[in-house]
């Protein structure tokens, strides 16, 4: 089932409590009664007996209607005991579901980063709360009664089933620590927070549709508001919208007598915050309760989840020293050295061929992009073995990001390249360097971006491609008039026209290949 609309979200940096983009922030927390929780950290490439600090929070919410914001709160830049009651008071407030993608890690970074800073104790629940993997096996229609099993799947690959749009994942491992955050940085984090709220509205139209067919909820009278509170137990038709109305305003009462000494003494930071208990929130609506009350879990931290894991493996024997030399990744590893497979002094065809890996599979599209031959694993998750055997059955160069593969470079001499840099046109770049590869304008868009394959010799005219598409691919009437040519690929038959698009990707490869200069 996918989402009718994908709109983009309006994204605000959030630096400093005295900001505009704050004031903002917690007007659009006391509208939303869904927002959507994500945070970005350093990552760590070896074991430390520390969890990492979380630099960056994502805060997606939905005041009314399709039109959604994602706050991002700089953690290095505000105060984090100025900001710590409020995000303590969203994470506990019943007139708000939070949803997340395995949360209760970030929880724990979360509660370690404001410790640190003195907001002692840091946070320790999130209530209600909603994990997308528990709406994505409600989408996949979960047998009731059944262990779930451990969630597997990917934030990517639930975006691209339930959304059907695609989650580039390549900036999950940038250093999140570094300032200024890149454009391309503050965009990803942002789609990572707003692609829940996009999940949860796909899940809320299936459970309003299923509601739909058993009938209508039986609703409560005006006659019934004055019951008392065991009338209304005892009530079988009694609506329960109310009893929970009463249980959270009843809940708010305790919070705000009991929490008030404890919000003071963290927030006697030079400035302070608007209290979400005191804040005017909006209470959430009957299906909305519903599904919290069905639906709904939340995250509870024990005092073993605040100290880091420490890794009780036995120290594993050293290897023979012939080993050691034979799966070691060669010191060369960073500079690629030698002759690649298509040249024309080792048999090969002089064409340079490559074969990306999942972790860079969108340099793939972009090398296709100039016109090289990029291919990618026959499978998504292919076994090592596989990816060697393929590389050398059609003489291409490995590209990929996983240290791991390059044990393997002994099996794969001048096979195997790994890619230092992390966003696609710089990617991109490195490789043409690399391997001195020669881009002209007239390559660009010579190959099919889809499949990889070659288009046909000769353009197709605007009657052909209708006859070459008819029950494969819907060719828009408006291009009907505008005598444009047509490139079909002799692999999958897509077709392509000459057409904005087609127009704007040659000048973005233009500009970024400096083809000009």
């Amino acid at each position: 089932m996918e989402a009718e609309n994908h709109n983009p979200p309006t994204i605000y940096s959030v630096s400093s409590v005295d900001s505009p983009e704050f004031t903002h922030f917690t007007r659009a927390l006391t509208r939303s009664s869904v927002i959507g929780l994500d945070a970005e950290w350093k990552p760590l490439r070896v074991h430390q007996p520390t969890f990492p600090t979380v630099s960056l929070v994502q805060i997606a919410c939905r005041s009314g209607g399709d039109e959604s914001s994602v706050f991002l709160l700089d953690l290095f830049a505000i105060p984090l005991p100025s900001i710590y009651g409020l995000l303590k008071d969203v994470f506990v407030s019943p007139d708000v579901l939070k949803l997340g993608f395995r949360f209760k890690q970030d929880l724990v970074y979360l509660s370690s980063t404001f410790c640190s800073q003195g907001c002692d104790p840091g946070f320790d629940r999130v209530e209600p709360f909603l994990d997308i993997t528990s709406i994505y096996n409600y989408l996949q229609h979960k047998q009731l009664g059944r262990k779930i099993p451990k969630q597997i799947k990917s934030l990517a690959t639930i975006c691209e089933e339930v959304l059907g749009i695609s989650l580039s994942k390549e900036l999950q491992c940038s250093d999140w620590s570094c300032r200024p955050l890149t454009a391309e940085q503050k965009a990803y984090a942002a789609e990572d927070a707003h692609c829940l709220l996009e999940i949860f509205k796909v899940f809320q139209i299936k459970v309003s549709k299923e509601e739909d067919s058993f009938g209508e909820v039986t609703e409560l009278s005006f006659s019934h508001l004055d019951l008392g509170l065991k009338e209304i137990l005892e009530k079988p038709n009694s609506c329960d919208k109310i009893l929970r109305t009463k249980f959270s305003e009843a809940l708010e009462i305790v919070r705000a007598t009991t929490s008030s000494e404890s919000s003071h003494r963290v927030l006697s930071a030079s400035r302070e915050v608007p209290d979400v208990s005191c804040m005017n929130t909006i209470p959430m609506d009957g299906s909305l309760l519903q599904i919290v009350q069905i639906h709904g879990d939340k995250i509870l931290l024990k005092e073993s989840d605040r100290k880091p894991k420490t890794s009780r493996k036995k120290g594993k024997r050293k290897p023979s020293e012939g080993l050691i030399c034979k799966e070691r990744p060669s010191e060369k590893v960073d500079d690629w050295q030698g002759l690649p497979p298509w040249d024309l002094s080792l048999g090969g065809d002089g064409c340079p061929k490559f074969l990306c890996d999942v972790m860079v599979e969108g340099l793939a599209k972009h090398l296709r992009c100039v016109g090289i031959d990029a291919a990618v694993p026959y499978s998504k998750k292919p076994e090592t073995r596989r990816l060697i055997d393929q590389a050398q059955r059609e003489k291409r160069v490995l590209l990929t990001r996983d240290v791991k593969l390059l044990r393997h470079e002994y099996l794969l001499e001048n096979q195997i390249y790994r890619v230092k840099s992390l966003l696609k046109n710089e990617q991109l770049l490195e490789v043409i360097e690399t391997f001195q590869l020669k881009i002209s304008e007239d390559h660009l868009m010579s190959r099919c971006t889809k499949c990889n394959g070659s288009f046909i010799q000769k353009p197709l005219t605007t009657e052909e491609a209708v006859e070459a598409a008819k029950g494969f691919q819907v060719i828009p009437n408006c291009l009907f008039n505008k005598n444009l040519e047509f490139w079909q690929c002799m692999d999958c038959n897509q077709l392509y026209w000459e057409g904005t698009q087609y127009h704007n990707a040659v000048q973005k490869f233009i500009d970024v290949c400096k083809l000009n200069a």
